[in-house]
Formats: structure tokens, C-alpha cells, sequence
């Protein structure tokens, strides 16, 4: 009897894994479309879905209610969010500086901080209010006639600019606004939140449910080292990274210049897992001593470092 060759292998199937981003898809989600591009997630055994959020709020709370695996956002939203009771948890950084700053039109570039908040002002995010908006505006200035309450604008940060009455946003992304209102003919000035003490924070990171921890530590783990190959791999293939971005969606092509690009692969983080215990204690302090907060949450509730398993 002749030997027959053995049955080929099949493959393990690939594990789904749902992640909601947390703007439209931009350049700052690099790093996921490299992931998705090149492999890296196939590689992990892994089909990454992701979504586009109707609004700046829904992530954390599709998040919480177990209505997506994981949703980027920033730092500061997830502190926010923790002390309202939301189970979430940072499992990566991607960005490990903010991309946001206060964003103002028919402004000097040394406008002095204490007359932004007697301009009409807008705001996107809960951190954008919570945190910002009232660093900007005065008792003062709350107190005057002429005072108008600053106003959501969700996504619509140039419509707001160029036709809603607004002349500054505290949260924009000072990476693509300027340029697209240079578009309308309008300059914009950038001021960042270093200039109003707030601390340095994780710019973009992945958040999980804390209670999926348990049973899913492993699928995080190879998420996040998808997320580390990709990181690394655009790092050492700049030119390449920006054309397969940009080929693979061409919308980005308008917001990925090169200088943009540039900037954005300085602030890239090549261990995502890596987490800078510091860096949420001191927004714990923050928030607390601003009366934002009433108690200080301990790091491990906020963030782990999956390859540690805590």
C-alpha cells in the first residue's frame, strides 16, 4: 500500500476581538492600522474589528457595558470615567504625550490665557470640560453679563470654528485642526496644556473592562504584542508605514503630512504594555486637589501592565 501524505494542518481559527476607536480614523491610530495592514494581529491569532463612535462619549460607555472588547481614548478620560464607577482599565499607551491643547482662532500667538475665557468657547470631550474649561475661565468672567457657558461640539470642531460663533476649543487635535482650517482661511494659534499645569498624561491609550481580565489576559496580551511589532515596525519603515497608511486610506492623505507625520512618530510608544505608575498618580492628585475628584483611585484599579498580570 502506498503512503499517503498526511492530512494538512488547519490553522487555529482566529479570535474576534471588537475595538471601538475613539475619534474618526485619523493619523493617531497609526499603530492599529499597521497592526491590521501588515499581520501583526493575524499573527496573534487574532480578527481586530474596529468602530467608529457617533460621539466622543460612547467608547467608555459601550466599554463598561460590555458592548465592545476594548476602545481607545486618552489618560484623562479614563480617570473620569473609573471615578463614575465605569470597570475600565489601561492595557496599552500608543501615544504617550496628549494630542490635544486649546485650539483658538482670530487670536495672537501670545495671547495672554487669562482673555480666552471671556471668548466664545467650545469643548469636545468630558475631560475637555471637566478639565480644561475651568482652568480657562475666571470667577470673574463667570460673573460678567457678556459671560456665555461654553458649548459640546462632539465632531464638529471646524464647523463649530468656522460657522457656529466658536473661537476656541479647550480639546482639539492640534496635529489636524490647523491645517484644515488653514483650508478655510483661517490661521489658528495652539496653546498646550502645559501652560495651564496640567500633568503630562497618555496621550491615545486601549482600555479593557476589568472584569474580562480574568478570563481573557491572554487575548490582551497578544494584542498588545501585535500592537508592539506594529509600534517598532513603523519606527524603523517610516516612509513605508506613511505609504501603506495612506494607500490603504486615502482620506488620511490630507492630514499625514510629512511634518504631521513626523511629529506623531516621536510621540509613538514602542512597549505599549509599559506603564508609568507615576504618571496616573499624579493625574490622581491632580484631579483631586482641583475638587474634580473627592478620593484618589490606586493605579492598579486604573492600569496594568499585562505582561505582569496585575
Amino acid at each position: 500500500m502506498a503512503d499517503s501524505p498526511p492530512e494538512p494542518l488547519t490553522p487555529p481559527p482566529l479570535e474576534t476581538v471588537s475595538i471601538m476607536l475613539d475619534w474618526f480614523l485619523s493619523p493617531q491610530h497609526a499603530v492599529i492600522l499597521i497592526a491590521h495592514e501588515k499581520g501583526f494581529f493575524q499573527q496573534q491569532r487574532l480578527d481586530v474589528d474596529w468602530q467608529i463612535p457617533g460621539d466622543p462619549s460612547l467608547p467608555t460607555k459601550l466599554l463598561a457595558a460590555g458592548e465592545v472588547d476594548l476602545a481607545l481614548s486618552r489618560q484623562t478620560q479614563l480617570h473620569l470615567a473609573a471615578h463614575e464607577g465605569a470597570p475600565l482599565t489601561r492595557i496599552a499607551s500608543l501615544v504617550k504625550t496628549p494630542l490635544n491643547a486649546i485650539v483658538a482662532i482670530n487670536s495672537d500667538d501670545d495671547a495672554e490665557l487669562e482673555t480666552l475665557g471671556s471668548r466664545p468657547l467650545g469643548f469636545a470631550t468630558q475631560e475637555g470640560q471637566q478639565l480644561v474649561v475651568p482652568l480657562l475661565i475666571s470667577e470673574t468672567v463667570r460673573q460678567s453679563e457678556q459671560y456665555a457657558k461654553p458649548r459640546a461640539i462632539h465632531f464638529e470642531a471646524v464647523e463649530s470654528l468656522t460657522e457656529g460663533g466658536i473661537e476656541i476649543i479647550a480639546d482639539a487635535f492640534f496635529h489636524t485642526l490647523p491645517s484644515r482650517l488653514a483650508t478655510q482661511g483661517l490661521s489658528a494659534t495652539v496653546i498646550r496644556y502645559d501652560d495651564l499645569s496640567i500633568p503630562r498624561y497618555d496621550g491615545l491609550i486601549v482600555m479593557a473592562n476589568r472584569n474580562t481580565l480574568g478570563r481573557r489576559m491572554d487575548t490582551w496580551i497578544r494584542f498588545v504584542g501585535a500592537l508592539e511589532d506594529a509600534a517598532n515596525w513603523i519606527i524603523e519603515n517610516p516612509q513605508l508605514a506613511l505609504d501603506r497608511v495612506t494607500e490603504a486610506y486615502p482620506r488620511l492623505k490630507d492630514s499625514l503630512t510629512d511634518d504631521h507625520w513626523q511629529d506623531l512618530l516621536r510621540r509613538l510608544s514602542l512597549t505599549p504594555a509599559a506603564l508609568d505608575v507615576h504618571r496616573y498618580q499624579a493625574m490622581e492628585t491632580f484631579l483631586q486637589q482641583r475638587g474634580i475628584t473627592s478620593e484618589m483611585l490606586p493605579v492598579e484599579q486604573l492600569a496594568i501592565d499585562p505582561h505582569l498580570g496585575q
